[in-house]
């Protein structure tokens, strides 16, 4: 159920908090069998429940997200819960306070049921976690959910809870978002507090949601956002007007064909309802990539660097970090300088184009234990071929949107990529439910 459906039963007193939470509960007792949590917390869940009934009897309402039932990325603090980052480094971390999202959405009425299962560290794109379990799709689960935030993306695709939180360093949100067929939204970067979220790459990190839908997603950020400003903004009745930038280049250079005709079925869709098509030069994206790679290994440096001990480490984040201590200090300011002169690029193209549509990832969720994707005439590392669209929007900071676009003979799902000027995200949200509402 979306989070309107779940709010019309508990006001018309068909269905109350506590029942909803128990069903939900019993629920994912049953059915979740993607790993997609570390820490279940059922005996809280019910104690709200039971304050949010209350609330409700008296005529309280906090609003949309009033007893619904969401769970937290395992990054974000929780008061007296444990918050691990999938990893062995803090694996007995209580923090003494709630990250200021959880908060927000503890204040806007929503229950949270516990922490997802992530990849270790938020540090990869698969959530094959060793230390808590591999993450599952469960549109296959043969296949990775998508990382880093794969907990939180398979619970909703599983129709186990219509949100949950996440984190975006370099496609992290909209990555399991794509592969496992979902909504998930990167914001503004600093639209979202980070505050008591355990940090990755400080320039980079974004917090957002992951939905059921486009319109879960804006009611998740009227909550989340440091903003009075509404998100659920009413559906286009078309895209007269839009100006819709579609890229040249580099986006569709690398992709597996039933992606790239999907995606270009999508934007031909959206031209026939009104949207004018403007094709674009972008700023050079590979070099965007490589830029934002090197600011993130090397701010991931400065958080872990210092430990020596690789027996705490999955085996590929402890590559990583040992591959981020060869940056050198003059790399890491070249490539804040030159994030600078993209970010005039983009602040460019925003004057020609309202919104930028790509594919999120070039081909759906890859196999467990697959380690390239092959393109035809190339292959390319798993990881790479993940991020490669979606790491570069995280190092301009502009909101990003991924939402199911198709799938693959096989059922297996993908995502389209809508980018929005930086704080336009009510309106990319806005043209996001419009473009599923051509599904």
């Amino acid at each position: 159920m979306t989070i309107r459906q779940i709010g019309a039963l508990l006001r018309a007193r068909k269905l109350s908090c506590v029942e909803l939470i128990d069903q939900t509960l019993a629920d994912i007792h049953q059915r979740d069998r993607f790993n997609s949590f570390i820490t279940l917390t059922a005996d809280l869940a019910r104690s709200e429940a039971r304050e949010r009934d209350r609330e409700l009897t008296a005529g309280v309402d906090r609003g949309p997200l009033h007893g619904v039932p969401i769970a937290h990325k395992d990054l974000f603090y929780t008061r007296g819960i444990r918050t691990t980052a999938g990893s062995l480094l803090f694996r007995d971390f209580i923090p003494d306070s709630d990250a200021a999202v959880v908060e927000r959405l503890r204040s806007a009425g929503a229950i949270s049921l516990g922490k997802t299962n992530l990849h270790e560290l938020a540090y990869g794109i698969t959530s094959k976690n060793p230390h808590y379990g591999f993450v599952l799709n469960p549109r296959d689960p043969a296949r990775v959910a998508g990382g880093s935030s794969g907990g939180s993306a398979a619970l909703v695709a599983a129709g186990l809870l219509p949100m949950c939180t996440g984190t975006d360093t370099g496609g992290s949100i909209r990555i399991p978002a794509s592969f496992c067929g979902i909504v998930g939204l990167k914001p503004t970067y600093g639209l979202v507090s980070r505050l008591g979220v355990l940090p990755l790459s400080f320039s980079l990190d974004h917090v957002g949601p992951l939905a059921a839908t486009v319109e879960d997603c804006a009611l998740a950020m009227n909550a989340m956002a440091d903003t009075g400003a509404p998100f659920d903004l009413p559906t286009l009745p078309n895209f007269d007007g839009l100006r819709l930038g579609v890229p040249k280049d580099f986006f569709f250079d690398r992709i597996q064909p039933e992606v790239a005709t999907a995606v270009q079925r999508t934007i031909s869709s959206m031209e026939g309802r009104g949207a004018r098509l403007i094709e674009v030069d972008l700023p050079n994206m590979a070099d965007l990539y490589t830029t934002a790679r090197i600011v993130q290994l090397a701010e991931t440096a400065s958080l872990y660097a210092r430990y020596t001990d690789g027996a705490l480490f999955g085996p590929d984040v402890w590559r990583l970090i040992q591959q981020a201590k060869s940056i050198a200090a003059h790399e890491y300011v070249n490539a804040q300088r030159i994030r600078t002169l993209f970010r005039r690029g983009f602040d460019r193209l925003w004057t020609r184009i309202d919104a930028l549509a790509t594919p999120a990832t070039p081909m759906p969720a890859p196999l467990l234990e697959q380690e390239s994707i092959d393109f035809g005439k190339t292959q390319e590392e798993t990881r790479a071929a993940a991020t490669r669209l979606v790491r570069g929007i995280n190092l301009i900071g502009e909101p990003a949107l991924s939402l199911p676009c198709g799938a693959t003979a096989d059922g297996l799902p993908f995502g389209l990529q809508l980018i929005a000027p930086p704080f336009a995200d009510a309106r990319l949200l806005q043209i996001g439910r419009a473009v599923e509402a051509l599904a």
